[in-house]
C-alpha cells in the first residue's frame, strides 16, 4: 500500500476512528481456556483486553510503558476486578510468573528485539499455557499488498457502521505512541517458528497478523533460554 493510501485512511480515522485491535479480542478469547488461574497482557494499553481476560482468569497482570494509558486503565477498572497495571518496559520489566494466557497485542513491534521479546514471554509461560499475539507487519510481499488492498473498502465501511456515520472522539485505547512495524510478515513467521517451534501464524486483515503458540505440559518451569524440539 501506498504512502498516500495510508495518509488518507489516517484523515478518515481521525474523524471515524475505530480500534482494529480490539477488533480481534473475540478471536483471542476463543483462543484461551475457559477458566484459569493467572494472564498477562504485555502492552495492556487501556486496559479493555486485561479487563475481558478478568472474566476468565482468577488474576491479570497488565503492563504497559506508558504512564498517562496505565492511568487510565486504573481508572476505567472496577476495584473489584481482579486486574492490577504495571507501568514497565517490555519484555524486562514483566511481572514474575509464571502465566497460564500471556497475551500481546500491537506491541511486539514497538519493543527492541522481536526475538528477544519472544524469548521472555516464553520463559514467563506456565506449563501447558498458551500465548496469543495480534501483531504488526510490515507488507512486502505481493500478497501482503493484496490483503492490504482487499481491507480499505471493509475498513471504511466497518468505521462508518461502527460510529454510525458520525464523527466520534478517538478512544482511550488509540491514544497511545504508535510506530510503524520494521519487520515483514514472513521475517516475523520465519523467527517465531524458530523461537516458538510449532507455532501457528496467519496474516489477517485490517494489517494485523496472529500468532498462537502452546508451551509443553512438561516443560520445566526455567528461566534459562533454550529450543523446545
Amino acid at each position: 500500500m501506498t504512502t498516500r493510501a495510508f495518509r488518507a485512511i489516517d484523515r478518515f480515522h481521525s474523524v471515524h476512528p475505530w480500534d482494529h485491535n480490539a477488533h480481534y479480542h473475540p478471536w483471542l478469547m476463543r483462543q484461551i481456556p475457559r477458566r484459569f488461574d493467572r494472564a498477562l497482557d504485555v502492552g495492556s494499553g487501556s486496559g479493555d483486553l486485561a479487563r475481558l481476560l478478568a472474566t476468565r482468569a482468577t488474576v491479570v497482570r497488565g503492563l504497559d510503558a506508558d504512564r498517562a494509558i496505565v492511568e487510565k486503565a486504573r481508572e476505567r477498572t472496577d476495584p473489584a476486578v481482579p486486574v492490577t497495571f504495571t507501568v514497565a518496559d517490555a519484555p524486562t520489566g514483566i511481572p514474575p510468573g509464571p502465566y497460564d494466557v500471556i497475551t500481546c497485542v500491537a506491541t511486539l513491534h514497538h519493543l527492541p528485539s522481536f526475538t528477544e521479546a519472544l524469548t521472555h514471554l516464553r520463559r514467563h509461560l506456565a506449563p501447558g499455557g498458551t500465548l496469543v499475539v495480534v501483531g504488526v507487519a510490515r507488507a512486502a510481499s505481493p500478497g501482503d499488498h493484496l490483503l492490504g488492498a482487499a481491507a480499505i473498502p471493509l475498513n471504511i465501511a466497518m468505521a462508518w457502521i461502527k460510529n454510525k456515520g458520525r464523527r466520534v472522539p478517538r478512544p482511550d485505547s488509540m491514544t497511545a505512541p504508535t510506530r510503524p512495524a520494521a519487520m515483514s510478515f514472513a521475517e516475523i513467521a520465519r523467527e517465531a517458528r524458530r523461537v516458538l517451534p510449532g507455532a501457528r501464524l496467519r496474516r489477517r486483515l485490517f494489517w494485523r497478523y496472529t500468532l498462537v503458540w502452546h508451551q509443553r505440559p512438561t516443560a520445566a518451569r526455567t528461566h534459562r533460554p533454550r529450543v523446545v524440539r
